[in-house]
């Protein structure tokens, strides 16, 4: 798995980059928007970290230029921009995902295990896990061969955790990932969600296949 990291804070992108390494990726890193444009154009990478403020050539430039003719490579958008209208304009213009400074490493590192995890499976319509079966074109989930009557919320949570299976999920993540940008973090709704959703695998399995890790979040697996 092959990442470039375009950031020009040399300390912080040298400091991504190591922590990248260790994490079993093959990491390359620029500090200017040019170069990157460059680099961008003539090697392949599984996934660029993209910072928006960048001498030379500025981010959202380099982004708009590279899905003119790449669609396929995830590109997660690094700025101390936090105002909604710049991930908007981000996502926009073809970003898989955004993240604000100042951020935790362990962050950064979850967002790309997930969107790594989608490009491996974006080829596949059925996500399995277990006895659970998610369908991503049809939207139909089955519990044990039997399809389950789950709400759109229920859904999302579902094929999220089963993008990510082997690991556990934040109840933020899962806000971030499934709700909109508005949604109360401090809000009970989400667990009300996978309460429900636990609720309706454990009357079709028998055992139920999500596991609350106190601290840490959910995580989805097969019987243990």
């Amino acid at each position: 798995m092959r990442i470039l990291i375009v950031e020009d804070e040399k300390e912080l992108c040298d400091t991504i980059a190591k922590s990248l390494h260790h994490a079993g990726y093959e990491v390359d890193t620029c500090y200017d928007g040019v170069e990157a444009m460059t680099i961008i154009q003539e090697e392949a990478f599984d996934l660029i970290v993209l910072d928006l403020n960048l001498p030379g050539m500025d981010g959202m430039e380099i982004l708009r230029r590279m899905r003119q003719t790449d669609d396929e490579t995830k590109v997660l958008i690094l700025s101390a921009r936090s105002q909604i209208a710049d991930k908007v304009d981000g996502l926009d213009a073809g970003a898989n995902d955004y993240l604000e400074k100042p951020f935790h490493l362990q962050e950064l590192a979850a967002r790309i295990r997930s969107l790594t995890r989608r490009k491996f499976i974006q080829s596949e319509i059925r996500i399995s896990c277990g006895d659970v079966v998610f369908d991503t074109r049809s939207r139909i989930a089955e519990a044990g061969g039997t399809p389950l009557n789950l709400t759109r919320k229920e859904k999302g949570i579902l094929e999220y955790l089963m993008l990510n299976q082997g690991r556990p999920v934040s109840q933020e993540e899962l806000i971030e990932h499934v709700w909109d940008s508005h949604a109360d973090y401090f809000s009970n709704s989400i667990r009300v969600h996978i309460s429900s959703l636990r609720k309706k695998l454990k009357g079709q399995l028998q055992y139920d296949p999500i596991v609350n890790k106190i601290g840490e979040g959910y995580q989805i697996g097969e019987k243990g």
